[in-house]
């Protein structure tokens, strides 16, 4: 475990008390309005204003610097995900059915909630003004970053700064990947209109399913052959749904699948491939093709100049060794739109124990909260010195 400098055992057990909480009563993405009302209810207590321009239930929140020469935003999300939990001997299992914090958002909203009192005991220390924004829909479409990004909570913000509790990185070490870090996600569905009819006369049909075969292969050429091979992107099939009998070819086939990309050109490279490919073979094979995109998340870049300032904070206030400079991942986050605005980097936080053993969006999915003062004084560090 990490030692800090500014976070005592009671601070760190009041933030574990909080985290606790959120975990017991989660809330699904754009419903979080009782997680909202806790957020602001300590907010007040603190003496931080909360600003009320913003949409509900997002709780943006305004603390004035000493200084007030630089504006610093410090990000958390609060929603979780629609899974039924596991695990009965949790004293702090969810108690809503179908629901649970199996991402570590309740121990993010608790973390900041956590730097939020220490700077308000703290007052004189922090020179910066921050802006602390407890966000909603992380894990949905549309993004709850970008709503709050088109509503201009970054409005006067030099940079911004998020973390994330990580079970895939060990207990006692923070990293990032500098520059691009996590891939863009958009969604797309697809319906190919043939001519159904009986198994034993194809020669009479459309046939969709066929049809299909030859689309799920084409869109593999798109990242072998049209796709800079330096550019990282992933196109995946998620879902099909064809006929119901064994000898009637259908009229209709419903494709689903996921785009990922490393870089902005990549994802729309892929974007207009998918659909023209969709179009222009189903046409050569005499059927239709029907395309609907569904956009996502943007590609997260984290800033070289945020990144080095946030590597020189972690080794000042951590030691040595800590920081881990990462490889990207495809997985995506939509921080990425605060960053694709502003400078700023998305910091992960190792958690990885024999308690936080389970990937994430697992129903085992656990926070091992000995990380939770880690976190804590990472975001102090910097609201003081980012």
């Amino acid at each position: 475990m990490i030692q800090t400098k500014l976070v005592d055992s009671e601070l760190a057990e009041w933030t574990i008390q909080q985290r606790r909480h959120f975990h017991m009563h989660p809330e699904l993405s754009g419903q979080e309005y009782k997680t909202a009302a806790y957020v602001k209810e300590k907010l007040t207590e603190f003496g931080i204003p909360i600003d009320s321009r913003f949409s509900a239930p997002n709780v943006i929140a305004f603390f004035k610097g000493t200084e007030g020469k630089k504006t610093i935003a410090l990000r958390a999300d609060m929603d979780a995900l629609p899974l039924q939990e596991e695990g009965d001997k949790k004293p702090y299992i969810s108690t809503v059915p179908g629901v649970m914090h199996g991402c570590g958002h309740d121990g993010h909203t608790a973390t900041l909630l956590g730097a939020a009192k220490w700077m308000s005991e703290n007052s004189k220390l922090i020179k910066n003004n921050i802006v602390l924004i407890f966000q909603s829909s992380e894990e949905a479409s549309p993004s709850g970053a970008q709503q709050l990004v088109n509503e201009g909570v970054l409005d006067g913000v030099e940079a911004i700064y998020g973390i994330h509790y990580i079970s895939g990185m060990p207990l006692g070490e923070i990293g990032f990947a500098t520059g691009y870090a996590m891939a863009s996600c958009d969604d797309f569905e697809i319906t190919i209109e043939g001519k159904g009819g009986h198994g034993g006369y194809p020669h009479q049909t459309v046939d969709p399913i066929y049809i299909a075969t030859h689309l799920i292969q084409a869109f593999q050429s798109i990242v072998s052959r049209n796709l800079n091979p330096l550019h990282a992107g992933v196109i995946s099939i998620g879902g099909m749904q064809a006929g119901h009998s064994y000898n009637v070819i259908p009229e209709k086939v419903s494709i689903q699948g996921t785009i990922r990309a490393m870089t902005f050109e990549a994802a729309e490279l892929m974007h207009e491939k998918t659909a023209h490919l969709t179009e222009s073979l189903c046409a050569s094979f005499g059927a239709k093709g029907h395309y609907r995109f569904i956009q996502g998340t943007v590609p997260l870049y984290n800033h070289p100049e945020a990144c080095k300032i946030a590597k020189g904070i972690i080794e000042k206030s951590f030691g040595e060794g800590v920081f881990v400079e990462k490889e990207p991942v495809m997985g995506a986050e939509d921080f990425s739109y605060y960053v694709k605005e502003k400078t700023g980097a998305f910091i992960n936080v190792g958690m990885q124990s024999e308690k936080s053993q389970y990937p994430h969006h697992h129903p085992k999915f656990d926070i091992d909260e000995a990380a939770i003062p880690t976190g804590i004084e990472l975001m102090i560090q910097l609201a003081l010195h980012a």
